[in-house]
């Protein structure tokens, strides 16, 4: 199964992950702030993950780890 992990801290919130997720499983959280202020990634539903790290290759800030 894959697993995204988001670098909370590095996180700015910026929603391009959101938009290129092909399963659309990734959202900004609503309750969390990171140290910056910024809502950052996270996955709801990790067992839909399919390990295409579109997400990753999308983040400017290399905040986002996919691992197969």
């Amino acid at each position: 199964m894959a697993k995204m992990t988001v670098k909370e801290d590095i996180c700015k919130g910026c929603g391009l992950c959101v938009e290129v997720c092909p399963k659309k499983i990734i959202h900004l959280s609503k309750e969390k702030l990171n140290a910056k202020g910024y809502s950052p990634a996270e996955v709801l539903e990790m067992e839909k993950c399919i390990g295409c790290a579109m997400c990753a290759m999308m983040c400017p800030d290399c905040a986002i780890v996919v691992e197969k």
